[in-house]
């Protein structure tokens, strides 16, 4: 299942995908877990030090070997040059896959052993210097979003994405490649209106949304999100003096986590298996094919001179089914 964190910048997302991250390890679920922040520090959540967080590779600058591994045989792809991030997958692509080996994962993956097991991170680069005037972050993301795109998760798989801060995600179509969005708001009235903002956009397409209620101190706290977010508050967390080491470096074994916070990140983890049950393979693939012929229209027949509606097969319905099929090819 396909589960993104997003909140406003500082509310705490990043550190909660890497306890949730954590948590289905030691629940020995296997586990892709993706950095597209712009601000690039998942892997230090997931105690890499700066040297090995720095030495993560940019999934942006492999990304033409991402999409001439994607586009397989695809016969309606008539070249990796002519994909873009929305490019969506048809008979003969390759599909990924979260357990297993592919050129993907080795060129933009790294393992990162945590206390109960073992993860694969990928990231998507950092914005530098000299992107400053030529390009937006969300040029960065493009790798990311084609990837899920391709990627068929089974029921007791996790792909975990930390999204970049505020409402910045709904600049592309990736808002919709998950089962379920986890929104970290504090008990604020900025924590609430990046709630907002989010349930509206996604309102028109079925995304599924629960609120992580973060830094709440006392009754106060909780009665305020309460009255502001309803029935899509799902848990809160408080201090924990567990997170606080971690950000310190010097993390106790994760087993030591206190009670409670255990307790909510499993609450996160059945309703993301709840909302994995009920998802549409087709409307999943739908919603894809909407994005990709908008942004076809938009820039993408202009900057690569093709038309970009012809990529998409109409039969093709992505599903475990077709994940069989490409693994066999």
């Amino acid at each position: 299942m396909k589960i993104a964190f997003v909140g406003k910048g500082g509310s705490g997302k990043t550190t909660l995908s890497s306890l949730f991250i954590r948590h289905l390890t030691a629940n020995e679920a296997p586990v892709l877990a993706v950095d597209a922040d712009i601000n690039q520090h998942l892997g230090a959540a997931l105690g890499l030090d700066d040297a090995e967080s720095a030495a993560l590779p940019a999934m942006g600058a492999h990304l033409p070997l991402i999409k001439e591994y994607l586009r397989g045989s695809n016969p309606r792809i008539a070249s990796a040059e002519t994909m873009i991030k929305t490019t969506p997958p048809g008979a003969g692509s390759r599909l990924l896959r979260i357990r297993e080996d592919n050129p993907v994962y080795d060129a933009c993956a790294r393992p990162v052993t945590l206390d109960d097991g073992e993860i694969r991170l990928m990231a998507t680069g950092p914005f530098t210097e000299s992107d400053l005037g030529v390009s937006c972050y969300h040029s960065k993301v493009g790798a990311v979003e084609l990837c899920l795109n391709h990627l068929v998760d089974g029921p007791e798989e996790f792909v975990v994405v930390d999204m970049t801060a505020g409402s910045d995600s709904f600049a592309s179509g990736m808002f919709t490649r998950f089962d379920l969005t986890f929104l970290v708001a504090e008990p604020t009235r900025k924590g609430i209106s990046v709630y907002r903002q989010y349930k509206e956009y996604a309102r028109d397409f079925g995304v599924a949304l629960k609120v992580v209620g973060n830094k709440v101190r006392d009754k106060d706290d909780l009665e305020f999100l309460r009255s502001e977010v309803g029935d899509d508050l799902l848990i809160t967390v408080g201090h924990s003096d567990w997170v606080r080491a971690m950000e310190k470096g010097r993390p106790p074994r994760f087993e030591m986590l206190e009670a409670e916070n255990r307790l909510a990140l499993q609450s996160l983890q059945d309703a993301a298996e709840d909302s994995y049950a009920h998802r549409d393979w087709e409307r999943y693939t739908r919603q894809m094919v909407h994005f990709h012929l908008k942004n076809a229209e938009s820039w993408g027949n202009e900057r690569t001179g093709a038309d970009l509606a012809s990529q998409v097969d109409p039969a093709f319905v992505l599903s475990e089914r077709y994940a069989e099929v490409s693994a066999a090819s």
